[in-house]
């Protein structure tokens, strides 16, 4: 086989095993959110377990991208690809273990009432894991425009969490009983803040592999 043939059949299974790991993030972010919503210390724990899978999910791809580069030797545009993975999976590997996170407050929280309903929390992690599957889709994709349109939605998810943040602030000062939860709460919702941060890093190596810089308030709003 020759030198491009090659090198794209390498990176086709690369960029295979990186959105199967994106997939395995995404439902760890929701399925987090639901063990949370309903109890589910079943579920929770799961999470907890199934991180090892994005862990080691992590080090292939890592692996691969290395061989790829002793091998292959890219350059300019191959070799942006190649270290932008190399960032991303690093990013999916942090979410992994915000969710993990999550599920642990999870188990704290199985034998308590709840505070108040869960509503804000559940749709700012629905937002941020798909932001998630739409940066992946924005690299796979070489799609700078929906880079921008997710990079763009970070904000709305930070107003959410803002919103969240003095809501509990709220009720702890009206109540000390309820102090313990609004802080668990208050973690939980910047597991969710960070991870929406984590996809607009992934925005933006995207820039960075098809541009070679990262100009993300350069592209053109659609």
């Amino acid at each position: 086989m020759s030198a491009r043939p090659q090198m794209d059949h390498e990176m086709a299974i690369i960029l295979n095993e990186l959105l199967e790991m994106g997939a395995r993030v995404e439902d760890a972010i929701r399925l987090a959110i639901k063990s949370l919503k309903e109890k589910d210390s079943a579920l929770a724990r799961k999470i907890i377990d199934d991180d090892q899978i994005i862990d080691d999910l992590e080090d292939a791809i890592r692996d691969k991208c290395i061989k790829f580069m002793a091998r292959q030797q890219p350059l300019a545009g191959d070799l942006r690809m190649t270290i932008s993975i190399l960032q991303m999976i690093r990013d999916m590997e942090r979410i992994g273990d915000h969710c993990e996170d999550i599920s642990k407050y999870t188990l704290r929280l199985e034998n308590e009432h709840y505070i108040k309903e869960l509503i804000d929390i559940p749709r700012m992690a629905e937002m941020a894991a798909k932001m998630v599957k739409d940066s992946l889709d924005s690299f796979v994709g070489k799609d700078l425009k929906l880079a921008r349109r997710v990079w763009k939605s970070d904000e709305e998810v930070d107003e959410i969490f803002r919103n969240i943040n003095d809501e509990l602030l709220d009720l702890m000062a009206k109540d000390p009983a309820k102090v313990k939860q609004s802080v668990m709460f208050t973690f939980i919702a910047a597991h969710i803040e960070r991870i929406a941060d984590y996809a607009t890093n992934i925005c933006e190596e995207t820039v960075f592999a098809i541009e070679g810089d990262f100009h993300m308030e350069q592209i053109e709003e659609v």
